[in-house]
């Protein structure tokens, strides 16, 4: 039963409404997932949806350009990239003629409620044809188009928007439709350069795209460990060549065996010049007579299928853009739905807009630092990160802190382990401490595998999957007298502990451990890295992307192998533990027909009625069927269980075939996301970690002494902030037999799913529907965006 202060969006109703989607601007990979949710919603809600191909120009063209849609008509869409109704460049619509043209041919099918899926031009363009909508109008019924009536039946025009762009450029939104995907394509190209490069010791030169945003550029900088980046928005400083080329040739005095330079198409130098990658090859070249290369990635980067984050993001944008639609109002401004944090928002668009347009008028002006905070904290922190983690400062620049800290990896391997732990060595160096790495978690610290780790030495991490520095679930109670000496031992001052629930159960132990050892009594931080993504106080885990994204893969590929078997469901097992997190978000980004999971009980009738939806599904013209099931969700009916009922009950209507994903999920080169997620997370951690030494640092007893409980922190992200949590109390909020939080943000995607698949089920929707202002969503701690 719905608690009295939810929201449920039962309480809408499309009935009687018209919405039209359409794509506009540049292609970006997730814009079909975005296009599938809002039909879909659309439909659910009893409202008619249409297609309008070709953007703008298809509006404007009219007649077959507009059709109406089914349920059907986006099946298969949602793993395709670019966008299946065509996208163009409309001159027409920009003259009050085109626009004429474009109204009369929405009222003639009753469309007033407009989903537009584009850019800052795509987005500004359908802002005023909603302010110019009632003027329109009256014209067309002067002009003897449309009759008057019409004008009082749709007297009103809603918009509302949804990013796309892989260049991350819009201001408002933490993540655009097609980034991280542009991402993906990006690293790699750059994980197949360098083992190239590492084997000839090469230079290679990478053009991105960004003509006037450095995301791309930036990002895939810091997630491949690139020697050098330029973006449009922080040029050179004067005699950047001189600095360059001295830090490739100290890289390749220390036997670094390849650079890797990135250019965004639209870097300048301070005196707004271009800086193309044949410039910096040339120099590279000329300077120091390396063997070097130009890779233009170009168009490549808005190709191929959309990661498990766009399809996310997008499925979550497309169902919560026809939402805002049947709440708006004639007064309601146009709005954009955008990600914050962890959180969908809506924003004003035109608010957007000008912020976004006062990006390029500062970096017009040389403003360039105003421009960097206009783009956003996200983007703020990447710049920041990156300067802190490219660049070795000399010794007699460093501050002297006196300070060991220890880093250690805790519980199962993850990916993105390496890429914190590199974050966290050279971030710890760059504050001044003696920075130390453990081998093999709390059993290795206990056999003093411990020795420190230097700034060369975590060069090439973050591309690494897995744990280097080896990682084990041992909890340290039973080695408490150990590892205590070799606390002492190594003079060890504050502990970085970067795993899974073993972690936080391991630093839970040391807190109890501090009334008998006074070596615990030190500053300890946990950053959460696990693919099941099951560690309290956190939105999201450290390899938990990468595991999303190899199970959305494979489902790509089973579905694929049915196209040419008819009638087929696949029975597909996850990891997680008890977590159903990759059972559930791997079903939504997959196009799942069920997820079976422990946080959700389910019995024999809710099967049989799954096997019932699946029969009736095989009689349209989708005759495929993927069902997901956490390893845990239920002890009795098991993957065997589910694969053999499914395969009786469905016998004459369908075949069924299973697949155990196991240990795949664990392995393999970190996701972009997952690479910078664990880079500025650990640097945030280290960060903590130096200003809790200086307050815990006892002068006259020449030591850190450190018992309060906030003391020993884990470092997550809530919604939509990164937040130092005592341990202590997370423990209120943990359930401890099956190492899950009590409370899930990501449940509430669960209704998602079923909608999306067909399943009447109701859907909260409290945090929706609340206009916010971009100023507001831009006072976030971090955001969770990579």
């Amino acid at each position: 039963m719905a608690q009295p202060d939810k929201r449920l969006f039962e309480n809408l109703s499309g009935k009687g409404k018209a919405i039209g989607v359409l794509t506009s601007g540049g292609d970006a990979q997730g814009m079909n997932a975005a296009v599938r949710a809002v039909v879909r919603m659309g439909i659910y809600v009893q409202a008619k949806v249409y297609f309008i191909y070709e953007g703008y120009q298809g509006m404007v063209d009219g007649g077959d350009n507009i059709e109406e849609v089914s349920w059907e008509s986006v099946s298969s869409i949602l793993q395709v990239g670019g966008t299946v109704i065509g996208s163009a460049r409309c001159k027409s619509f920009r003259t009050r003629e085109g626009r004429l043209q474009a109204a009369n041919n929405l009222v003639q099918r009753g469309i007033t409620n407009l989903c537009v899926i584009g850019g800052d031009g795509s987005l500004t363009g359908a802002n005023l044809f909603r302010e110019e909508w009632s003027g329109l109008l009256d014209e067309l019924v002067q002009n003897g188009k449309i009759e008057a009536e019409a004008t009082k039946q749709y007297a009103h025009l809603n918009i509302v928007g949804m990013v796309g762009s892989i260049d991350n450029d819009f201001c408002g939104t933490d993540m655009t439709i097609g980034t991280d995907s542009a991402l993906h394509r990006i690293i790699e190209v750059v994980d197949a350069i360098m083992t190239t490069a590492q084997s000839h010791q090469r230079t290679f030169v990478l053009e991105v795209m960004g003509r006037h945003c450095g995301y791309l550029a930036l990002v895939s900088a810091l997630a491949c460990g690139a020697d050098w980046v330029f973006i449009p928005e922080y040029p050179p400083e004067e005699g950047w060549e001189d600095t360059m080329c001295n830090k490739l040739s100290e890289n390749r005095a220390r036997k670094k065996r390849l650079n890797i330079i990135i250019v965004s198409e639209g870097a300048i130098d301070c005196h707004n010049k271009p800086i193309t990658s044949d410039l910096v090859k040339d120099l590279v070249m000329k300077r120091l007579g390396f063997d070097t290369r130009v890779t233009i990635l170009g168009h490549v980067q808005r190709g191929g299928t959309p990661s498990a984050f766009d399809r996310i993001l997008a499925s979550r944008m497309g169902v919560d853009c026809v939402l805002a639609l049947l709440e708006a109002t004639p007064e309601t401004p146009a709005c954009v739905v955008s990600l914050c944090g962890n959180q969908a928002v809506r924003l004003p668009l035109m608010e957007c807009v000008q912020m976004t347009q006062e990006v390029q008028k500062a970096m017009d002006e040389r403003r360039f630092d105003d421009a960097v905070r206009l783009r956003g904290r996200s983007f703020e922190n990447n710049l920041n990160t990156y300067k802190l983690l490219s660049h070795k400062k000399n010794v007699s620049e460093l501050p002297k802190s006196n300070f060991n800290v220890a880093v250690l990896n805790v519980g199962a391997p993850a990916a993105g382990m390496n890429a914190a732990v590199r974050s966290a060595v050279r971030v710890g160096i760059t504050e001044g401490h003696k920075m130390f790495a453990v081998n093999d978690g709390f059993e290795g610290f206990a056999k003093g595998q411990i020795k420190e780790i230097k700034w060369g030495d975590v060069g090439g991490y973050t591309g690494q999957g897995g744990s280097l520095l080896g990682t084990k679930r041992t909890l340290p109670a039973k080695y408490f007298d150990q590892i205590a000496e070799q606390l002492r031992t190594h003079k060890i001052n504050a502990l970085l502990v970067i795993g899974g629930f073993e972690a936080y159960l391991g630093l839970l132990e040391m807190v109890e451990g501090r009334g008998k050892y006074d070596e615990f009594c030190i500053p300890m931080v946990m950053v959460p890295a696990t693919v099941s993504n099951n560690v309290p106080g956190s939105d999201f885990s450290i390899g938990a992307d990468t595991a999303l994204n190899t199970i959305t893969d494979t489902c790509d590929r089973i579905k694929q192998s049915a196209s040419g078997t008819k009638r087929r469901v696949f029975i597909i097992e996850t990891m997680g533990g008890y977590c159903g997190y990759l059972a559930n978000m791997g079903g939504l980004a997959a196009g799942a027909d069920a997820a079976y999971i422990f946080e959700e009980s389910f019995d024999i009738r809710e099967l049989q009625a799954n096997v019932e939806h699946l029969t009736e599904k095989m009689k349209t013209s989708i005759q495929r069927g993927l069902v997901l099931r956490n390893e845990n969700s239920n002890e009795n009916y098991t993957t065997d269980f589910i694969y053999q009922l499914y395969s009786e009950e469905g016998r004459g209507v369908f075949d069924c075939r299973k697949n155990v994903l196991g240990h795949m999920q664990q392995g393999g080169a970190p996701s972009p996301f997952d690479r910078n997620f664990g880079t500025k997370i650990s640097a945030k951690a280290v960060q903590w970690i130096s200003k809790k030494l200086v307050e815990t640092y006892r002068k006259d007893e020449g030591r850190v002494f450190a018992n309060t409980d906030d003391s020993v922190c884990l470092l997550g992200m809530r919604r939509r902030n990164l937040l130092f949590q005592p341990v202590t109390q997370l423990k209120d909020e943990t359930d401890f037999k099956h190492r899950i939080p009590k409370e899930q943000w990501w449940l509430k995607m669960r209704p998602l799913m079923k909608i999306l698949a067909k399943y009447k089920t109701s859907y909260d929707i409290s945090d929706a529907g609340k206009l916010e202002h971009v100023n507001m969503c831009r006072r976030t701690d971090e955001a969770v965006a990579i």
